[in-house]
């Protein structure tokens, strides 16, 4: 079984956006270390909390700073950009890191309405029908980073266009969902897809089966190719992962019940102001579908869940929180917890 790696890049309360830059490139460069498959980096924006607002920059940063890992998105949502930025910002990558860049693609804003209205209309770049025209959208990238390009047609003239201008090697593009829209889209056009399990935890099954049973093969791939997300904290106790999952947990309890999504905080300002009795339920729910525990524990949970799902790789989110007084620019937990579970699996 693969293990890979989807960092959100968060801000705690004790970090800056430098802070927390430098601690993903400390984290990836652990991943790289331990075997990890991949390495993804998701778009949000206008997040107090989230760091990771330029997928493409950070992957530039991230892969710059490893040997082996492949670093991707998880994922760009292509309504926000036109199709050919998408396009030339990965062939580019492509070209700087070849055969070691993955281009996720999704659906979602990503933000609020105001920020996404800012990303897709602020400069008069992107149409106002980009959700509905996600599909063609889709095909457009896949296109224009091909060594051929495309045609476009402009007053019945055909004109090329190419995302660069000599490509020796084209990244693989998946499809990211947590519904069965993206399932669909991606058996139809034989993508690979990933569900993003960490987030929704719910019609996990029922979407990998639409994907497999609706795939239709293409060029770039003759089989349905899958694989999951999943939040995870590992330590050397379970009393610690318990501790350490506290402050990630009140984050996600509070973006589900419209409270505010403010920088994560330490594991001791967590357990300073415990969940609401009214959320604590909430809470228990979502953890059951995390990864918690200790290196022995978390190995047969996530062994679990690629059985239970039937894929042979598994993406885990490193969610675990720090300790007050913890040098800002690092995570020592989030790396232990790739360490210990790498090393148990």
């Amino acid at each position: 079984m693969q293990l890979s790696v989807l960092d959100l890049v968060p801000v705690r309360s004790d970090q800056s956006t430098a802070d927390a830059v430098a601690a993903a490139r400390g984290l990836v460069q652990v991943a790289d270390e331990a075997g990890y498959t991949r390495y993804w980096v998701a778009e949000h924006h206008n997040m107090p909390a989230v760091a990771a607002t330029n997928p493409p920059v950070m992957i530039a940063l991230l892969a710059a700073a490893t040997s082996r890992i492949r670093v991707g998105s998880g994922g760009v949502m292509l309504p926000n950009h036109a199709p050919l930025v998408v396009a030339e910002q990965f062939a580019l990558l492509e070209a700087a890191f070849p055969g070691r860049i993955d281009l996720g693609i999704g659906r979602a804003p990503g933000s609020d309405p105001v920020t996404s209205w800012a990303l897709r209309h602020g400069a008069g770049g992107v149409d106002d029908d980009a959700v509905a025209r996600f599909p063609s959208y889709v095909d457009n990238v896949i296109a224009m980073m091909s060594p051929g390009g495309v045609g476009l047609q402009v007053q019945g003239r055909s004109h090329p266009l190419s995302a660069t201008p000599v490509a020796t090697s084209v990244p693989p593009v998946w499809l990211l969902g947590s519904s069965d829209y993206s399932a669909r889209l991606a058996a139809d056009r034989g993508m690979p897809y990933v569900f993003a399990h960490h987030f929704s935890g719910h019609g996990t099954a029922e979407a990998l089966d639409l994907y497999r049973s609706q795939f239709r093969p293409s060029e770039q791939l003759d089989r349905p190719r899958t694989f999951l997300t999943v939040n995870a904290v590992v330590a050397e106790t379970t009393e610690e992962a318990q501790r350490l999952v506290l402050p990630n947990l009140h984050a996600m309890v509070a973006l589900r019940t419209g409270g505010q999504l403010a920088p994560q905080r330490t594991v001791e300002e967590a357990e300073a102001d415990p969940l609401p009795e009214a959320h604590r339920s909430l809470g228990e729910s979502m953890l059951q579908r995390w990864v918690v525990g200790t290196p022995e524990d978390a190995a047969k949970q996530v062994r679990e869940l690629a059985t239970a799902y039937d894929v042979d790789e598994v993406m885990v989110h490193p969610v675990a929180g720090a300790f007050a007084g913890t040098d800002p620019t690092t995570s020592p937990t989030r790396e232990a917890t790739l360490r210990l579970l790498a090393a148990a699996v």
